[in-house]
């Protein structure tokens, strides 16, 4: 069966990977890729981004199965237009990933079904805005309501922060949003203590099959300290997520959500990511939701899937994913983030990048800003590769990873050195 990934990051470089294992599968292409997906033999880029004509392609070529990576798509309608050609798509529809592509709307779902969120306010006026952060203080969060590839939360420590960030929201849109219907708006709300972890599940509109629990390190440097990023790194299983965390959060969070949408005439079918904040006390509260796998935590999670990828994703699309049980390498799985110079707010494009190993056992780099022009990868966006590796421990899974970093070159690469430090005990 002939398969097709949309997107162009690690994420879809990581799912194509995993896609192409399976002996069912005759051919992986991927829309419109990346340097590293050019580069594997078991992949095929696609130049195709526009949703029509990868409809139209899919349809004359007879693929059998598309999977979505990245939310853009599912925002513009993909999965609907797919489907109403009689394409098997695994994604959420247009309706269904506004979870993602509206901060209010998803706000007020979790309001409205009872889902622990933090407490929050929705703004299109600046000047109400500021008067709100005035009266509130700080630290306080503030979120562009619209896609923002993962950089359109600003966690302000101070009022002038937070202040900053609505004029970049409301007024200058710096951070490139794309805004919903009825404008710019910001939804700011309480700043939460505790640790973060992402929570990802597989739906096929009723049933619910969790994937390996992961952490994502958002800031820029160690230490999180700096801007917060689409993510420098990831590591699985992420230990803060303990079995009666895990327990609670399907309670809690993911079933109350899939039964909301349900009720409200709006099926979830796709991945459906979960943005955790765990408390001292294992209590947890939905900082966001996601309708796709995240950029890094795709790469660890997939290294340590056991299972046939290309299966579950045919029960995730037939309705059958209640006979679906997950197999995991009990192993730990690390990504380690290389960003390109000037990442996050002015990424450099067109450097070389050298050194990139053969893929091995333990060992994987997952392409995202890169592309492949006379036989050369070259960068091509902010976060440019994800060093994964396996190993027995957080520990040797670090210096597995880290080594393979080390023999990577491109000019202005950063990266932190810490990925992983809060499950390293000593």
């Amino acid at each position: 069966m002939k398969v097709l990934v949309i997107g162009s990051g690690g994420r879809e470089h990581a799912l194509a990977w995993k896609l192409a294992q399976s002996p069912k599968v005759q051919a992986v292409y991927v829309a419109p890729g990346n340097g590293g997906t050019a580069t594997d033999p078991s992949l095929i880029n696609l130049p195709i981004t526009d949703i029509a004509q990868l409809r139209q392609w899919a349809l004359d070529q007879k693929v059998g199965l598309t999977v979505v990576g990245p939310e853009a798509p599912l925002a513009a309608g993909v999965v609907d237009a797919f489907r109403a050609a009689g394409l098997r798509i695994f994604g959420p529809t247009q309706a269904a990933a506004q979870l993602e592509s509206s901060k209010a709307f998803s706000k007020a779902f979790m309001k409205r079904h009872g889902i622990p969120t933090a407490a929050y306010e929705t703004f299109t006026d600046p000047t109400l805005a500021h008067a709100y952060v005035d009266r509130m203080g700080a630290p306080i969060v503030v979120k562009a309501d619209g896609l923002a590839a993962g950089k359109g939360v600003v966690v302000a420590m101070t009022a002038t922060e937070a202040h900053e960030a609505i004029d970049f929201m409301l007024l200058d849109n710096t951070l490139g949003v794309t805004h919903n219907a009825g404008g710019a708006r910001v939804v700011i709300e309480e700043f939460l203590q505790g640790e973060e972890a992402s929570f990802i599940v597989l739906c096929d509109g009723k049933d619910v099959t969790a994937l390996a629990t992961s952490q994502d390190h958002k800031r820029l440097q160690d230490g999180d300290q700096g801007p917060n990023t689409g993510g420098m790194g990831a590591y699985s299983p992420a230990l803060v997520v303990t079995p009666a965390v895990h327990a609670r959060a399907m309670r809690e969070v993911i079933l109350p959500t899939i039964r909301g949408m349900e009720s409200d005439g709006i099926p979830y079918t796709g991945f459906l990511y979960a943005g955790l904040m765990i408390d001292a006390q294992g209590a947890v509260k939905t900082l966001e939701f996601n309708c796709r796998m995240g950029d890094p935590e795709t790469q660890p999670i997939l290294m340590r899937l056991k299972s046939n990828l290309f299966e579950v994703m045919l029960a995730a699309t037939g309705g059958t994913l209640d006979q679906v049980e997950l197999q995991w390498d009990r192993r730990t799985a690390l990504g380690v983030v290389m960003a390109a110079a000037g990442y996050p707010l002015s990424p450099r494009k067109g450097d070389v990048v050298s050194g990139l190993p053969a893929a091995s056992e333990d060992a994987m780099v997952f392409h995202a800003g890169t592309q492949w022009q006379d036989d050369q990868v070259l960068t091509s966006g902010g976060r440019v590769l994800c060093v994964t590796a396996l190993a027995d421990s957080v520990k040797a899974a670090q210096q597995r990873a880290y080594a393979v970093v080390r023999g990577i070159q491109f000019d202005g690469a950063q990266w932190r050195t810490d990925i992983g430090f809060r499950a390293v005990k000593g």
